[in-house]
């Protein structure tokens, strides 16, 4: 079967193929597994922190991926919950504890960085992490529900945020253009203000319905009683906490902060950034609870995904395009059916 693999930590400033196209034998399941005929992957940051070593995989070489959607061609023994031809997605968590604390255990694995992935024409997948995909989704528009939906979900929910609250999205990209649509139906009389760099995100964000769209670096109008991060970046951090009202959170959704702009963490003021009982949380990771609540919601808004499609042999064209931040919605590979 054909793959993309990371054999080398390296920066996608030297390099604009750091995945390797390769032959793979097709993999077969294990118990408790399943054999998923991948037809999309979405295209996700943690790649990128994947690639350069901010969450390095601890073998190589690795197929990345972890926003899968596919068909299953075979069940491994003691497999009850999937059949043969199952329209099944899988997200970032590969298997961990099974309780509501398995974002953070130290059995938790990550799928395309603890085992390989999506980029790929087969995968294998446990079968209790493993999730039926809502009909109204095509396989591409399924595949950033995986990860860049799920995660934002979680995300929204750590924020504790109630309905004609101010909220704050930081980066726009695959997550967040999802998580504004969640509010919209969750929280109708909550405004959503929109912090990104690239004039043509702030545009699209006005599009799905924010009050207001500026620079990371703006203040908003109002202040905002919670604020999602989705960038990459330590600047994007101090500004939103300056936006930030008495008692707000500041919801961090990422696994690595990059480290060429720390200096900006220079900027942090306790008066100005933290006084007033403004607080700080952390996304660590994702539950098959998270999933298994989040796809059936999205069904029903339904979210509507924005996709830019690659076929599997272009994936290093969009994580250069990631990178270089080129990014409206989410990129997917369109790898079969």
């Amino acid at each position: 079967m054909k793959a993309l693999a990371l054999r080398r930590i390296v920066s996608l400033r030297d390099t604009t193929t750091p995945l390797e196209l390769i032959e793979l034998p097709k993999p077969r399941p294990g118990a408790e597994e399943v054999l998923i005929r991948v037809s999309a992957c979405g295209v996700c940051h943690t790649e990128l922190d994947e690639i350069e070593g901010r969450t390095a995989p601890p073998h190589l070489p690795v197929v990345p991926g972890h926003e899968v959607v596919g068909y299953v061609e075979e069940v491994g023994e003691g497999v009850t919950r999937h059949r043969i031809g199952d329209r099944v997605g899988v997200g970032w968590i590969h298997s961990s504890s099974g309780d509501e604390r398995e974002n953070v255990s130290p059995e938790f694995r990550a799928t395309g960085r603890d085992v390989n992935g999506g980029y790929a024409e087969y995968m294998t997948a446990v079968a209790d992490y493993a999730y039926p995909i809502p009909a109204c989704f095509s396989d591409a528009e399924a595949a950033p529900l995986l990860c860049a939906g799920a995660i934002g979900y979680r995300a929204l929910r750590l924020t504790g945020i109630s309905d004609g609250r101010n909220l704050g999205l930081t980066g726009f990209g695959g997550s967040a253009h999802l998580v504004l649509q969640m509010v919209r139906h969750q929280f109708p009389h909550t405004q959503v203000f929109v912090f990104a760099r690239d004039p043509n995100a702030q545009a699209f964000a006005r599009e799905l319905g924010a009050v207001w769209a500026g620079h990371t670096t703006d203040r908003a109008p109002e202040k905002l009683d919670a604020i999602i991060d989705t960038t990459p970046a330590w600047r994007p951090v101090v500004e939103a906490l300056a936006n930030l009202a008495p008692g707000g959170r500041l919801v961090i959704n990422a696994i690595r902060k990059e480290a060429n702009d720390k200096e900006a963490l220079l900027l942090l003021s306790y008066h100005e950034h933290l006084w007033m009982e403004r607080e700080i949380k952390t996304v660590a990771n994702i539950t098959h609870f998270d999933i298994e609540e989040f796809l059936p919601l999205a069904g029903k808004i339904p979210l509507r995904s924005t996709t830019t499609p690659y076929p599997l042999e272009e994936a290093n064209r969009a994580l250069v395009e990631l990178k270089r931040g080129n990014v409206k919605g989410a990129k997917v590979l369109v790898i079969g059916r």
